[in-house]
């Protein structure tokens, strides 16, 4: 597996060449409505993406004008408007576009994913330094999520999830105490990669009227069912948010947690064994289960 999907974070196109289809088919439906459209996605875009998911097979054009359609959403729908009119009438190579960039914004009709998934951290109130990588920012956005989503659950849910992101103190079963351990990153084994499942399908749930398609996660069962209602409520407020509630962030927002999803899986599948006998996620060397103990 190549891992450029790690050196090159904001190449879209190299973590969805290394992601599963079914995956990727979330994404289609947060750009294309469920494949209704949007007044903002060309019809032809749609259709091709669309015909590409019931194919169940996606080729590079295809994974390219899904990365494209990301990053285009990402833009302001008005600065889009002038980066198109531009793009048609000069191109990028053009010498009048160039003299226009020295006192214009770029005429590129998508912004860089690192934009994208910045402009998302910060209205979703995300705490993060300007400095930070794309991942710590994508990791960021998903511990938000679950914090916030844990002043929603009752003491019997926190346990549940707490249980299985390998924490055992129960003086943090208060809300406060919680927020403050998902926040640090204080948790064991692949406890992003549990956060990062927990809570893309919640929102794929919410948004989508149905969560994601996985296998090999029989032990997170409960976790995730318990982390449904609390997480869609969270997404529902945000909708009510003037910036949040936007068609642009409708899009945005639910493919920046698709895509940290996708990142952790692809990075616990390059380092990670699934357990034959319990399923439970292992670090690649490892003798026995830590689930179960079964050797590896």
């Amino acid at each position: 597996m190549s891992l450029d999907f790690l050196s090159k974070p904001n190449d879209l196109v190299a973590l969805l060449q290394v992601s599963d289809a079914e995956d990727i088919h979330v994404l289609v439906d947060y750009i294309t409505d469920k494949g209704k459209g949007r007044i903002a996605l060309a019809s032809d875009v749609c259709a091709k993406l669309t015909t590409a998911k019931e194919m169940g097979r996606y080729d590079r054009s295809d994974l390219v004008d899904i990365g494209y359609e990301i990053r285009r959403f990402g833009g302001n729908t008005l600065t889009n408007l002038y980066r198109d009119a531009r793009w048609a009438l000069f191109g990028h190579t053009n010498p009048i576009s160039s003299v226009l960039d020295k006192v214009l914004p770029d005429s590129s009709p998508a912004v860089d994913y690192d934009e994208v998934v910045r402009d998302v951290a910060s209205n979703l109130k995300v705490n993060f330094n300007k400095n930070d990588s794309l991942l710590i920012i994508e990791d960021g956005i998903l511990r938000k999520l679950l914090k916030d989503s844990f002043e929603k659950m009752s003491p019997e849910e926190r346990k549940t999830v707490l249980d299985e992101l390998g924490v055992t103190d129960l003086s943090l079963l208060a809300p406060a105490a919680t927020a403050a351990t998902l926040l640090a990153g204080k948790m064991a084994g692949f406890a992003t990669y549990k956060i990062a499942l927990m809570v893309a399908n919640a929102v794929a749930k919410a948004l989508l009227g149905k969560g994601l398609s996985f296998a090999g996660n029989a032990m997170l069962t409960r976790s995730l069912s318990v982390v449904l209602g609390p997480v869609g409520w969270v997404v529902a407020g945000l909708w009510t948010i003037a910036d949040m509630a936007s068609p642009a962030y409708r899009v945005t927002m639910p493919c920046v947690v698709q895509i940290a999803y996708m990142r952790q899986k692809a990075i616990m599948k390059a380092s990670a064994v699934i357990c034959p006998k319990c399923e439970e996620t292992n670090a690649k060397g490892s003798k026995f289960c830590s689930g179960c103990g079964a050797p590896l």
